[in-house]
């Protein structure tokens, strides 16, 4: 079979399926059951080349045996992929991972997946600490999930201190994963990374660091209660313990986090926390209310309010 005629077959299940996106996720599980990357999917198209001579390439299989083997090994994987996410399940953990600024994480069962509209919270808060020129910021990450955030900023900002703190052991578990993988980015940035699993908003987490952090980035649960997701890769995969607000609004979980937030930061210091685009006129409020001032909210790549930045004086 063609890779042209194998994507067409493909993107036409998940489109029965109800995949809003069935040629790009074709592409993509094409692509990751061949084991190439998205360039060698344009060339065999441009070429007119099957699956099977683009996993015998791959592979490097020269007998006639193991070429064989290469071409039954892409036609069952990718069997198992189209099977999986016709059944819903989330592209990025078939793939096992998702890409997030510059890095590429390991993801799976169990972990929150990491979003495009998170890449601003971070671009917000290494904005912020470029205007103040501090030595070896530190940088805590509460609700860390895979570790995008903290990995971003330790391997993107030299000399950085991160902190980061999930209470999901499973979920902890890939940030070890994702934090071994860019061990040497992290060393050879000059930067530190220290997890702790525990609840992020308990007053004894991280209380060594109480008064001295500069900035806190945060995505923490903040889905209402009151709006389950549609989409069953959302509400049927993501852990909800890294999806819901605790209470109808959602802003139960956010709140508790602007008061873990008031006591950590030092005199100056800044928090960029994600938010649903409902709820930034009640965050405002909370953060008022916390005692920490407000600044602004910002928006995502789709030009919807995402985040709100605050300051303690």
């Amino acid at each position: 079979m063609t890779v042209r005629l194998a994507l067409t077959k493909l993107a036409h299940v998940l489109k029965v399926a109800g995949i809003e996106t069935p040629e790009h996720d074709a592409r993509l599980l094409l692509a990751e059951a061949c084991t190439v990357d998205l360039h060698e999917i344009d060339r065999a198209l441009l070429m007119g080349e099957s699956i099977g001579d683009m996993a015998v390439a791959a592979t490097g299989a020269a007998s006639e045996l193991e070429k064989e083997m290469a071409k039954q090994s892409v036609v069952t994987t990718l069997g198992g992929f189209t099977e999986r996410r016709a059944h819903r399940e989330p592209l990025q953990y078939i793939v096992g991972h998702a890409p997030f600024r510059f890095l590429d994480l390991a993801v799976g069962p169990g972990v929150f997946i990491p979003r495009p509209e998170t890449e601003t919270v971070v671009q917000a808060g290494l904005d912020w600490l470029a205007g103040e020129a501090t030595e070896h910021p530190v940088v805590v990450d509460l609700c860390a999930g895979s570790g995008a955030i903290g990995l971003a900023v330790a391997t993107e900002l030299p000399g950085t201190q991160v902190y980061a703190v999930e209470a999901s052991e499973d979920a902890a578990a890939w940030t070890r994963r994702n934090v071994e993988r860019y061990a040497a980015d992290i060393e050879a940035a000059g930067s530190n990374y220290h997890l702790v699993v525990g609840d992020a908003t308990l007053p004894s987490t991280l209380d060594q660091l109480d008064g001295q952090v500069d900035v806190i980035l945060s995505n923490p649960p903040y889905v209402p209660q009151s709006q389950v997701p549609t989409q069953p890769e959302v509400s049927e995969w993501d852990p909800a313990q890294a999806l819901y607000g605790g209470s109808a609004d959602g802003i139960a979980i956010p709140q508790r986090i602007l008061a873990r937030a008031a006591s950590l930061l030092r005199s100056g210091g800044c928090l960029v926390m994600e938010h649903d685009p409902s709820q930034g006129v009640l965050l405002q409020r909370s953060v008022v209310a916390t005692g920490l001032q407000y600044s602004h909210i910002g928006k995502d790549y789709a030009g919807r309010q995402r985040y709100i930045v605050a300051s303690k004086a």
